[in-house]
């Protein structure tokens, strides 16, 4: 069983429609289930369809960059082999101990850690914004990234690469782990709290990611994980807001009226950010 684990995943990279319909059956699925168990009645400026074309065009662009840098990653991972470098070969790890590393290690430097600096430096931030505007989060939103955004991500995976001494099998586990849990920690689902909340002492619970997207700083500043909620509680970054007290949006650096304005989104990072007025939702006082 190992070993077909092992040649699923180390043949993933050369099989791009596979590698699709692992994204887009479980966003299908989730799209779905968000019309019969919703958490949050959404406002969407024109209709739900209209807001996932927006988002689903940020994803086409991300995904286009993502693949160009996705050979040097494996470059990279190739690279480690032969040398036999990094510490997964440095303590000699079984094939299950690199598996593990792959999924702690891509959820560490390509999920939390590379989240909590486009929160902390400032044009990492101006890009990551694109994300955040959204003031309808769904499962489309886990897709709706800038362009840009692939490259400081691609950095951080490298990184993580290069130090775990991964294999190119280890690293597409990590990634399809953390993609499948992106979709589903965005979708506009509801879990029963209990459940959503024993989730959340292991895994990011769709709830506990939802306090990510609560318009007002300091929520917008906690909760970073991707897949694994454990860096957020070891490295003091989780935070509890009830479901219903969330409300999606920016509280400052951009108008929430526009988080649906694909060609404005693409041109922000590279304009003066904007002090904006409170989301719909709290002007309504829903």
């Amino acid at each position: 069983m190992m070993e077909n684990l092992i040649a699923f995943f180390d043949g993933l990279e050369s099989r791009p429609l596979l590698r699709l319909a692992l994204v887009a059956v479980p966003v299908l699925l989730l799209w779905f289930l968000e019309n019969g168990f919703p958490l949050v009645r959404m406002q969407y400026q024109r209709s739900k369809g209209r807001h996932a074309v927006v988002n689903f065009a940020f994803t086409l662009m991300h995904f286009v960059v993502h693949g160009a840098l996705a050979v040097a990653l494996v470059a990279v991972a190739d690279w480690c082999q032969r040398q036999q470098f990094g510490l997964v070969h440095w303590l000699q790890l079984p094939v299950w101990g690199i598996l593990l590393a792959g999924v702690l290690s891509m959820d560490f430097f390509g999920g939390w850690l590379v989240h909590w600096v486009e929160h902390r430096v400032p044009l990492f931030w101006r890009i990551h914004i694109v994300h955040h505007a959204d003031n309808n989060v769904d499962v489309s939103t886990g897709l709706r990234h800038h362009p840009l955004e692939a490259l400081n991500r691609w950095v951080f995976f490298t990184a993580g690469v290069f130090i775990m001494g991964l294999p190119v099998y280890a690293v597409l586990l990590g990634q399809t782990f953390m993609s499948m849990f992106t979709m589903l920690t965005h979708a506009n689902i509801r879990l029963p709290e209990k459940l959503d909340k024993a989730l959340s002492w292991l895994f990011v619970s769709p709830n506990m990611h939802k306090v990510h997207h609560h318009w007002k700083q300091p929520y917008t500043d906690s909760n970073y994980g991707t897949a694994l909620s454990i860096w957020d509680r070891l490295l003091g970054t989780y935070r509890y807001l009830p479901p219903q007290e969330i409300h999606y949006g920016l509280d400052r650096y951009y108008d929430n009226d526009r988080d649906e304005d694909l060609l404005q989104l693409a041109k922000s990072p590279f304009e003066d950010a904007a002090e904006v007025h409170l989301p719909r939702a709290l002007q309504s006082g829903k």
